[in-house]
Formats: structure tokens, sequence, C-alpha cells
């Protein structure tokens, strides 16, 4: 039986002219505006168009594009050293699409997909989507391979481990107990985890771990907190707000840690690094710090690695 090794991830725009693709793709999923087509459609053109420009300009601060596909392949670089079968990049909003790498994989004859989600925490959000993308795209290239999701690891040993140490080395031996960790995760609106989606629970049990963690590791921080970021709109959405937490400090040396995220992406390199960090330099912080994603990390490598070869 053939495989490959699906590497599934939402995708950032790899110039700005595809700034505009990736919004309306975004926008357009179900799975982010649960409302009926027709209201989805409105509800997004008008998101657009108020944002539209705005998003081009940060990701002009970035260089024009997002890195998060670069970071992505090396990432696949050194699997593809430990690992005999092929690996590519899906993402949901920009290319490289699911029907790419799926007519590749046909011509090919592989016959088993392993998916391998860049989400830690499950949500119907971003998993859910990108296997639905996946169903539907194989069903109009009539492709039937076996499709194997590995399970959540939000909890597991060695992604804790991964994440503990992106936090100690953007320490760069300072004194942890002068800082307060902040563990951001990327926000959802209240009405999606109230429809039952598992996001914040397994959120919850993710910052519960990395603590746990860093008591057995002897490393004490002056205060550990968990927030999200990334609103939009003013609907309700998942508390404490990050922006909210850091106008509003009781403490001045942070280092943050965006717990959501396996690869640096705009929401990482823009938000959290420039743009909060404007808010962190008005406040008159001490210091702020925000630690990497997991991008090609040793530890993350093993840990996706493990989860293929026990399939």
């Amino acid at each position: 039986m053939s495989k490959a090794l699906l590497l599934l991830n939402m995708g950032g725009p790899n110039n700005v002219d595809e700034v505009e693709l990736f919004l309306r793709n975004m926008f357009a999923d179900k799975n982010i505006l649960p409302m009926n087509r027709y209201l989805r459609k409105f509800v997004s053109t008008l998101i657009i168009n108020g944002r539209l420009e705005e998003v081009k300009e940060n990701y002009g601060l970035l260089g024009g594009k997002s890195p998060l596909l670069e970071l992505t392949q090396e990432l696949i670089a050194k699997l593809e050293t430990k690992l005999e079968m092929p690996i590519y990049p899906v993402m949901r909003y920009v290319p490289p699409f699911a029907d790419e790498v799926l007519k590749q994989c046909q011509e090919e004859g592989v016959s088993e997909l392993i998916l391998f989600p860049m989400y830690p925490q499950y949500s119907t959000t971003t998993t859910l989507s990108s296997l639905e993308d996946l169903q539907a795209r194989c069903k109009i290239l009539k492709y039937k391979p076996k499709m194997t999701m590995i399970e959540p690891y939000y909890d597991d040993y060695h992604y804790i481990a991964a994440s503990v140490d992106k936090i100690i080395e953007a320490m760069k031996e300072k004194d942890t107990t002068e800082y307060d960790l902040l563990l951001s995760a990327h926000g959802l609106p209240l009405s999606i985890i109230q429809a039952g989606d598992p996001y914040q629970n397994q959120v919850q049990a993710n910052a519960s771990a990395i603590k746990i963690y860093l008591k057995e590791r002897g490393i004490h921080f002056h205060d550990i907190k968990l927030a999200y970021q990334s609103k939009v709109g003013s609907s309700a959405w998942l508390e404490p707000n990050l922006v909210d937490v850091l106008r509003n400090p009781i403490h001045r040396k942070v280092v943050i840690f965006p717990l959501a995220f396996t690869i640096d992406n705009s929401e990482t390199l823009f938000e959290l690094d420039i743009e909060h960090r404007e808010i962190a330099k008005k406040i008159k912080y001490e210091d702020y710090i925000v630690a990497s994603c997991l991008n090609s990390s040793d530890t993350f490598v093993e840990l996706i690695v493990e989860k293929v070869k026990t399939i």
C-alpha cells in the first residue's frame, strides 16, 4: 500500500496579490462563518472590503508574504530524511490547494493518505474544515484513498516538551521568575464553542499540561496566563483577549508563546511581534519577548515521525 503524508494548514498569502484570495476563501468557509451561503457572502464582502488594504499593509511589513509555506517546506525537508513516503503541504485558502496535491497522489497510485493537522487542538474551523475540503475534492476527482487523520496532540508529552523548549530558548537564560508567561491561543467566537466545538477545552488542557511540565522541570515564572488573540468583529469571543491583558499590566516583563500555532505566520510574526509589541512599548513594558513556533524543531519532527510510524 502506497502512502503519502499531508501536512494540513490554513495557509498564508505567498505574495501581496494573494491576500484577497486568502480572505475570500477563508470567509467563504462555512466552518468559519456558520450561516446560510447568501448571508455568508454578504458578511464576507463587508469584512473583506473593510480590511483588505490594512491586511495588505500588514503583509508588507513581513516582506510581502506569509513565511508559513517556506517554513513548512523546511519542516518537510527534515521529515523526508526520516520517512520513506512523499510529504506534501496542503493549504486551505491559498496554494498549494488540496486538489493539486490529490491529483499528484492519484497519478502516483497513492492508496492511503496520512493527514497530519498542523493545529494541535481540534476545531471545526481548522481540522474539520481541512478534512471536509479533502473529502470534497477527492469526490470530484473520483479518487478514493484511505484517509487516516492523526488525533489532536495538544497534550502529547513530546509536543509539550517541544513547546517548553521554544519558551526557554526565547528567554535566552534570563531569570524566568521575573516574567509572566502568556500562552496565546487563536480566539474563536463563543457561538462556535457553544455549538459544541471542543477547541476551548483542548486549549485549556494544553495550557495546564505546560504548567505541569514546567513545574516538573523546576522552571518557575512570575505568573502563567492563558489568553486569546486575533478577535475580529463585535460578537463575543473567547476571553481574556490578549490585547486587554497587555493593556492592563500587573507585571511588565512578559514572554508570549503562540499556543495554537505550530508554524510561524502573520498572526505570530505580525500580530504578536509587531502589532502587540507596539502596545507594550507605549505602556512602557520593561521587556516583551515572543517565542517562535515549533517550526522545524527536532522535537516536533520526532513527534510527527512517531505519530506517522504508529499508524
